[in-house]
């Protein structure tokens, strides 16, 4: 049996949790009800302990990505496996399904949620389809499912990522949801989820593997590609005191939101770091000495990013609203 341990220390034994925020059971479904995907998928292995990573393709979800943009993974434990995110379409996630079948008949027990935004989630719902995995993301994920925000983001991916997302296609709330911590023990391997929130999201959460060392950060960090700032969410501050916190637990292995799994764990972190010092670095610049925007980004030398993916899509939005960040930080905001 998979135990789970709340913050509050108290074990929940079992694959079925008695205090259950949405109450239900999965919806009867097969995998032909999801459109097939054309794109290039397999699951690569990140260590010789059973965990598997699906590579993201770096860029704006589109059609010619199929809106598989980030990545998403799972640890085959002999009791069962466990996902972390499930990619940005039900498509994907039916794909990852398959995938994880062809290594393990064991069933899939829990879906831990790095942070609620659409890249990552939309894929929860082939394995509430076809499963009955139990989700869990942190406490303040309800605030997006619950918002304009998420209708608003689900109808512009119905029509960018059609027909991998269509009408038929929902945003899954989680089973279970925790504030700081949660622990999970599965075989032998032990699961420790952190939010490290709010940074890129309010909800960012990492899971640690040990004895394998191997860390799921989710978007906390981005490795090789220009991270996605333009949002009233980001707090660029706290998502450089999250990073922080990722490098005082010492992963061997660090597996990114976006972008390629790194051995050199240290390099994936210090990257995103980089990027987030040096943008917040330049605006405030900028504020402090009344350069207004347009003339301080054309004067940021930007040539240590600019060949990266997502730079033309993202790095001025990026830019703009650190400018704005740091306005409301020099007029004594928070």
């Amino acid at each position: 049996m998979t135990r789970v341990k709340n913050a509050t220390g108290v074990f929940l034994i079992g694959t079925s949790i008695a205090f259950l925020m949405v109450a239900g059971s999965a919806v009867a479904a097969s995998e032909s009800h999801y459109a097939d995907i054309l794109i290039p998928f397999s699951a690569e292995p990140v260590s010789s302990q059973n965990i598997y990573y699906f590579l993201g393709q770096s860029g704006v979800p589109d059609k010619q990505n199929e809106g598989f943009t980030s990545n998403a993974g799972f640890v085959v434990t002999n009791k069962g496996v466990i996902v972390f995110d499930a990619l940005g379409t039900p498509s994907l996630g039916a794909a990852m399904l398959r995938e994880i079948r062809k290594i393990t008949d064991l069933p899939v027990t829990h879906i831990i949620v790095s942070h609620y935004h659409a890249d990552h989630i939309y894929g929860l719902q082939a394995f509430k389809d076809l499963t009955d995995a139990e989700v869990i993301a942190q406490e303040s994920t309800s605030r997006y499912i619950n918002s304009p925000d998420a209708a608003v983001r689900l109808k512009q991916r119905q029509q960018a990522l059609a027909p991998w997302v269509d009408e038929e296609t929902r945003v899954v709330p989680p089973d279970l949801t925790f504030k700081d911590e949660i622990f999970l023990e599965s075989g032998s391997y032990r699961f420790s989820i952190y939010h490290a929130g709010p940074a890129h999201a309010p909800g960012d959460s990492m899971m640690m593997i040990e004895p394998a060392g191997v860390l799921f950060s989710g978007d906390i960090i981005q490795n090789g590609r220009v991270p996605f700032l333009n949002s009233p969410q980001v707090d660029t501050g706290k998502w450089m005191q999250a990073i922080e916190k990722v490098k005082k637990l010492k992963p061997v292995v660090l597996i990114p939101g976006h972008g390629r799994a790194s051995q050199q764990a240290m390099d994936a972190l210090n990257f995103t770091y980089g990027y987030l010092g040096f943008v917040r670095d330049e605006m405030k610049n900028a504020v402090n000495n009344w350069i207004p925007f347009e003339d301080a980004y054309r004067l940021t030398d930007w040539s240590r990013y600019e060949l990266l993916p997502a730079f033309e899509a993202s790095n001025k939005a990026n830019a703009y609203r650190v400018y704005l960040e740091m306005e409301q930080t020099a007029l004594g905001g928070e």
